[in-house]
């Protein structure tokens, strides 16, 4: 059945009764939640510390296309590139709100499979899906409101305005993976199924990683962000926003294997500036990356340094230390 035949109000009530199943009343928000789906605005008890709120869109044609993503991993990533910006400030998820744009010839079912992927990460971080809008469109776009807290009694959190010239610069997990994987969906490449399925999964299926971010918080960390636009770019908006800059060296940027094998020396420009990884990247005193590390169940890398020369700009040696220039630095809406 399409969404003109069921109606907009149809699709609505299919949704709210999604939700409704989903929800978790022993889960933190949902428990604060007073008002949810049905009512003009979504209400909740406020929490006692300070709030964070991030809404991104996706679109279809520029940010997914449905030829190499099916439409329950378009559901997680829709929510999860808007958890990954609560992460990257070292917060907690509490609720979200789902606006979508359908054509007339859209499947029920393929709605249906986007809420399930939506609501199956909701679930994993207890996020609170509380409503939103769902309207006609020429093409599809599905565009989530998220509202968190600090999720510590000082209220503290990471942001792109603290590096200081000293501060070794690190990232979680591993870089160009996601890039990667957009490659062999995009040009359809003959890969090893392991290796493929691996790849694949980075890009359709981020996770953001919440529960570093508060690590990073708890540990002494106060800049941070994520990497969505590739390292290159994210690295030089920190030292923007500082009004330092930053050297790092290619040869401890960390890459899986896997994307070695098949993608040998182009692995470098896909970790620099590939983009989507959804890592944290992170700047701090030696002894605090250290407790970071140290303290992590998951890897983290130190890449480079944050200077006092060269204001805003970033600076990549390569293994003979010699300065290396990518082909792009990565993502711009507006630029090609």
């Amino acid at each position: 059945m399409k969404v003109s035949e069921l109606g907009q109000f149809g699709l609505i009530d299919t949704v709210a009764k999604m939700i409704e199943d989903a929800r978790d009343n022993q889960a933190y928000s949902w428990r604060n939640l007073l008002t949810g789906v049905g009512d003009d605005c979504a209400v909740w008890r406020g929490d006692a510390s300070n709030q964070l709120a991030k809404v991104d869109c996706q679109v279809q044609g520029v940010h997914f296309s449905l030829d190499i993503i099916s439409w329950e991993d378009l559901g997680w990533k829709s929510l999860a590139v808007n958890l990954s910006d609560i992460a990257s400030m070292g917060g907690i998820p509490r609720y979200a709100l789902v606006s979508m744009g359908l054509p007339r010839e859209t499947e029920v079912e393929d709605v249906v499979s986007l809420y399930k992927g939506i609501l199956n990460l909701a679930g994993l971080t207890g996020t609170a899906v509380t409503g939103g809008n769902i309207s006609g469109s020429p093409v599809i776009f599905i565009d989530i409101n998220v509202i968190g807290v600090t999720g510590n009694p000082e209220g503290k959190y990471l942001s792109r305005f603290s590096a200081r010239p000293g501060d070794k610069i690190a990232v979680t997990g591993w870089l160009g993976t996601a890039a990667a994987g957009l490659n062999i969906l995009k040009h359809q490449l003959e890969v090893e199924e392991s290796i493929s399925a691996c790849l694949k999964k980075a890009f359709v299926h981020p996770e953001p990683r919440l529960t570093e971010g508060r690590l990073l918080v708890e540990k002494g960390i106060q800049t941070g962000m994520d990497i969505s636009d590739g390292l290159v770019s994210d690295l030089g908006h920190i030292c923007q926003s500082s009004g330092v800059g930053a050297v790092i060296e290619l040869a401890r940027i960390p890459i899986r294997p896997e994307v070695t094998v098949v993608f040998g020396e182009k692995s470098y420009q896909m970790a620099l500036s590939g983009g989507e990884d959804y890592q944290l990247l992170f700047t701090g005193r030696p002894e605090v990356i250290e407790r970071v590390r140290v303290a992590s169940d998951y890897p983290a890398t130190v890449i480079g340094e944050i200077t006092a020369e060269n204001s805003g700009e970033v600076t990549i040696l390569d293994t003979e230390g010699r300065s290396f220039q990518p082909e792009t630095a990565g993502w711009d809406h507006f630029k090609k």
